[in-house]
């Protein structure tokens, strides 16, 4: 119940806050909301505001704000129906600019977010620092050190007969020996054991790993400083994001997509880690949601706000005809990418019960 309720908070408030964005900038711009919406598909529960519907849909996986003006409506019959071209309260009546700052505020809100997340990590939790032992203080699923049997807390004396009382001496120790077997002496609880494991090799560092990591502790700061460190952490995520994308595509780094399985597993482990790490992995995948919605791929943020941009340069809006085309494709596009990454998702699960 627990690890349902981590997931439905998790994606529950990456959608509310990326909605909300564009909620508040076109309330603020004078455009009328006529559909608040949190999911897809037919509605369970929903009542009308002041000129807003709100609602919860069946499908979890996002939602949607419907602003006056900018599609064509239709009515209970089916007839088609487009808002005034003079009415002051229509989106695409609005300027470019403001029109544009409706779109971007969605992504800007989910990096925002990140930095809010993050704040609250460290102004309640602490910096963390990793501990220059030879304790081990996570393990990563899928890893040789992991399917070894090592667990958090156990002791790596030595690497190949090498001694290691630090976390500097068994980390230089294991890089240097990429696709190799190294024996690893373990103590657990006292008792001694020699494995012997082979290392995965780090593609875009060459170093060989067993998918280790310290044992950290968490360093109390001010708010001020909190506030600092959370802004700083963005950024850096952020440019990790961005860095790593521009490795897929050159194929400095192997491309490994994660759907909705991958993400609801990785929010599970994160929530039973800590709140820390729970709130931490939230706040890395509001700023993946954030960017992914300002790139320029149909049917998401960042392609209308391209559209939006050929419009002030030309001086006219492109085609609408030839706009809902493209996002048409768009859409298909992005469903058949979410079935081919669900579905390899599902493999892995049942190839990790084997």
């Amino acid at each position: 119940m627990l690890s349902a309720l981590s997931v439905v908070f998790a994606f529950g408030l990456l959608v509310i806050i990326h909605e909300l964005g564009h909620f508040i900038v076109a309330r603020l711009n004078g455009i009328k909301v006529l559909e608040f919406a949190f999911g897809f598909g037919p509605k369970i529960i929903g009542f009308k505001g002041k000129e807003t519907n709100y609602s919860l849909r069946l499908i979890p996986l996002g939602g949607f704000v419907k602003l006056y003006g900018m599609d064509a409506e239709f009515d209970e019959n089916g007839n088609q129906s487009i808002a005034p071209t003079n009415d002051p309260r229509s989106f695409n009546n609005k300027k470019v600019w403001q029109r544009m700052s409706v779109i971007a505020a969605g992504p800007i809100m989910n990096l925002v977010l990140a930095i809010f997340l993050f704040i609250i990590v460290f102004a309640f939790f602490g910096i963390a620092t990793a501990n220059d032992t030879n304790v081990v203080g996570t393990l990563i699923e899928g890893m040789p050190a992991q399917a070894a049997g090592i667990q958090p807390g156990d002791k790596v004396v030595s690497v190949n007969g090498v001694e290691t009382t630090t976390w500097t001496d068994l980390t230089q120790a294991i890089h240097k020996m990429p696709e190799k077997d190294i024996t690893l002496v373990i103590e657990h609880e006292g008792q001694q054991r020699a494995l012997t494991i082979k290392t995965e090799l780090d593609a875009a560092s060459g170093h060989g790993l067993v998918g280790i990591g310290p044992e950290v502790t968490y360093q109390k700061t001010s708010l001020p400083e909190a506030a600092q460190y959370g802004f700083k952490q963005t950024v850096s995520f952020t440019r990790l994001v961005l860095v790593t994308l521009a490795q897929m595509v050159t194929g400095e780094t192997k491309a490994e997509l994660g759907g909705p399985v991958a993400i609801v597993q990785a929010i599970d482990q994160s929530a039973e880690s800590g709140w820390e790490n729970y709130l931490g992995f939230i706040g890395i995948l509001s700023i993946q949601l954030g960017l992914l919605n300002l790139f320029p791929i149909p049917a998401l943020d960042g392609s209308h706000l391209v559209f939006l941009l050929i419009e002030g340069l030309r001086g006219k809006p492109m085609n609408p005809e030839r706009q809902n085309f493209i996002h048409f494709l768009g859409f298909i596009f992005l469903m058949a990418l979410m079935l081919a990454v669900t579905y390899q998702d599902i493999l892995k699960l049942f190839a990790g019960k084997g």
